[in-house]
């Protein structure tokens, strides 16, 4: 077989590296995918299900989807627990990145807290030159502060004005200081919202929500949640809340990562988001709502309660428990909820202003040496059940302890309502007789700054539709009617009310009536920010729209002496003025209380659409009538940022400081009499020359008509023509 022999000595000569290069298979050595994550908790076999599905459940919480097949726990074969990390493979080098971007430092649970690197940096790391090089200096590159605009040298405040598809932002001040700051072209909004110390100004569109901000009113962070419809910040505005109607869905190949949904959102339509960093913290479902008048659903909104200091944020069950998560992780707080069988709402103590210095005081010196900041307190109520009465309870937190309990007997329904400074709360309590067929008020106030929370009643007689606290004040007044029409007004008519204001009696220690304004149309009250004054309106009436301007510190002062005459109990309470606006729907002062907005919005109806600006007198400003106007919003301010040492010290010298602003306005009118003089002065000169002008050409005109008139009766032939005309004839006869 020679000849297959030689054939066979000629395969293993030929040449396959074509082929070999055609089907070549080309294996990714690289490790992109692959992430390491420390700060695991050190376990035994026991506990690794349970420790894997939870994992899984916090990266795809995230938005970064992992399977537990694709987690690898190293173990110590001499203890037989792991080490404490873990190699996690991915899917592509771009889900790894999501996940180092979402999950490198979160908070697992308490005491463990992730850290992320790529597997790829092991040899870097290991290999590193320790000899020190100075890093490169970066030039610096300045950023806009967002508080710019408290910087303005007259103080202005700012409002904006939403009309038709445009957004203006004025300044506010003295008539000659009123100018437009800035005019954004926003396309494709729902609404606009301040922030509550007014950093930020969102819109919302379609594809979810937009912050803006700094002297050049850049966008600052956006939020995407399709369809958004309400937003809610936080007090101090770290975070925001979005809700739709409309459920998270998460299509196929839509992006992934901290800012995004995730699979596992899906279903929930309330999202809780990181202002500073725009990421998803947590979702949530929300229910349909109440029962409301007329059959319709009502959803409580804000769904979520927000302790005044941004900590922790609450929902209620109702019927059930209250849920309070902490931020930023949002866990439960100790893994559990308030169980409290029958609870309906709840709402947060505000910080007074003392007690937020003692918050920033620990905040600044830190947790060792540092005094325990004030815990935070909830006040909720649970309705009557079987022979349970209904009932009020204080709860510190996160002590969890009940400070005070007040029990409450054929309760209709209960409101909270808080004063400013968390001095005093208010349960606006709606009782029924025993045959059910009649409602009466009465108010439960607890003095929460006194020892053991003693509670002063209030019995009314009559249905109190609007109650409010005067802000850093010990006053309160109360819209209340007897009117039959008020379960059923129908179209004209206006419901007849009665004003009452009360003030805390520190000589008796109880609430005592001041002064009722019987027979008025008012159905809501609006405090100045400042307190004293208030302002009484009749919104939403189609046949009503009156304002009343009050100053409940009204006092008299005799010129010869400077002593200042104190009134009885109750006198002091005087009426400013009276104004209208029609169709009102909104009534909101500024942020320095010495100005007042009234608007007509489009939302509501057609007619009269626009807005007025007041004095705290009641004087009419600015009256702006605009078609298709929808809002107007003051920018809100952030807390002072004197002590209140240095506000005591203003106040005892505010005439030196209020002579220096006396002195600017004097100038300021003086200027604005100079401009007026020299107007007129520039007037009368321009009147004088054109009379002087036209005298001149009237002159003219006359001479060259006299000139004419000369000449032509000089050329002129005149002939004098006779012309007989018999009148009447009479003939008589003569007799001889």
């Amino acid at each position: 077989m020679p000849g297959l022999t030689q054939n066979v000595d000629n395969i293993e000569d030929i040449d396959y590296s074509d082929i070999e290069a055609k089907y070549k298979v080309d294996y990714d050595g690289s490790f992109d995918n692959t992430l390491i994550v420390d700060g695991v908790p050190i376990i035994d076999n026991s506990k690794l299900e349970r420790l894997l599905t939870k994992i899984c459940k916090e990266f795809s919480r995230k938005g970064v989807p992992v399977k537990q097949d694709d987690i690898f726990i190293p173990w110590d074969e001499a203890t037989g627990k792991s080490k404490g990390y873990l190699f996690m493979d991915f899917r592509n080098a771009h889900d790894a990145n999501n996940a180092l971007l979402a999950m490198n430092n979160h908070p697992f649970d308490a005491k463990h807290i992730f850290k992320l690197n790529r597997f790829d940096e092991i040899e870097k790391y290991a290999n590193m030159d320790e000899t020190y090089v100075e890093p490169e200096q970066e030039e610096y590159m300045p950023r806009e502060h967002l508080r710019a605009w408290l910087t303005d040298p007259q103080g202005r405040d700012q409002y904006v004005v939403y009309r038709g598809d445009d957004v203006e932002i004025f300044w506010h001040g003295k008539p000659s200081q009123c100018e437009l700051a800035y005019k954004p072209d926003w396309k494709d909004f729902l609404y606009v919202s301040w922030s509550p110390l007014g950093t930020y100004i969102a819109t919302l569109h379609r594809q979810g929500v937009r912050l803006w901000g700094g002297p050049s009113w850049k966008p600052q962070q956006r939020f995407a949640h399709p369809l958004v419809k309400l937003i809610d910040f936080s007090p101090c505005e770290n975070y925001i809340v979005t809700w739709s109607n409309e459920s998270i869905i998460v299509p196929d190949g839509k992006p992934q990562g901290p800012q995004y949904f995730s699979p596992e959102d899906e279903g929930n339509n309330l999202a809780v988001w990181d202002i500073k960093t725009g990421h998803l913290l947590r979702t949530f479902p929300t229910n349909s709502g109440t029962e409301g008048p007329a059959g319709k659903r009502q959803m409580q909104w804000p769904a979520l309660k927000w302790s005044p200091d941004d900590k922790f944020v609450a929902r209620v069950s109702p019927g059930q428990m209250i849920s309070v998560h902490e931020l930023p992780s949002m866990f439960l707080h100790e893994k559990k909820s308030l169980k409290i069988e029958g609870v309906v709402d709840f709402e947060w103590c505000p910080l007074s202003d003392k007690d937020r210095d003692e918050v920033e005081k620990v905040a600044s010196v830190g947790a060792k040496g540092a005094k325990k900041a004030p815990e935070n307190m909830i006040a909720y109520w649970t309705p009557e059940v079987a022979n349970q009465p209904a009932r009020v309870t204080l709860l510190s937190f996160p002590g969890r302890t009940i400070l005070r309990q007040k029990n409450l007997f054929n309760v209709s329904e209960c409101k909270l309502h808080w004063q400013n400074q968390g001095d005093f709360l208010c349960v606006k309590v709606d009782r029924h007789t025993k045959t059910k067929k009649s409602i009466f008020c009465n108010l439960e106030i607890f003095r929460v700054r006194e020892k053991d929370f003693p509670v002063e009643v209030v019995e009314l007689k009559d249905t109190v539709t609007d109650f409010s606290w005067e802000p850093k004040g010990e006053r309160f007044a109360i819209v209340s009617t007897n009117d039959p029409n008020l379960g059923n007004p129908g179209p004209g008519i206006t419901i007849k009310t009665d004003v009452s204001f009360y003030q805390l009696d520190r000589v008796k220690n109880d609430f005592k009536l001041l002064k009722t304004l019987p027979n008025r149309t008012s159905n809501a009250i609006r405090w100045s920010p400042r307190g004293r004054f208030v302002v009484l309106a009749t919104v939403g009436s189609s046949t009503k729209s009156e304002l009343e301007f009050w100053d409940l510190d009204f006092t008299l002062e005799d010129r010869r002496d400077g002593q200042v005459v104190k009134e009885d109990w109750g006198s002091s309470i005087q009426s400013l003025g009276i104004a209208d606006h029609y169709g009102v729907t909104d009534v909101e002062w500024d942020p320095s209380g010495r100005y007042l907005a009234t608007s007509a919005s489009a939302w509501t109806h057609t007619l009269e659409n626009g807005y007025a600006l007041w004095d705290f007198r009641g004087q009419e400003l600015l009256k702006q009538i605009q078609d298709r106007f929808k809002q107007f919003l003051w920018r809100p301010r952030p807390r002072t940022l004197l002590t209140r040492e240095q506000q005591k010290q203003i106040r005892k010298n505010l005439k030196e400081f209020s002579r220096v602003f006396e002195e600017e306005d004097q100038r300021e009118s003086e200027n604005v009499n100079t401009e007026l003089l020299a107007l007129r002065r520039r007037l009368v000169d321009e009147w004088n020359a054109w009379r002087a002008r036209s005298t001149k050409e009237l002159a003219e005109d006359k001479g060259h008509d006299h000139v004419k008139e000369k000449q032509s009766e000089e050329d002129k032939e005149e002939i004098e023509v006779w012309v007989e005309d018999i009148i009447e004839q009479i003939e008589e006869e003569v007799e001889d």
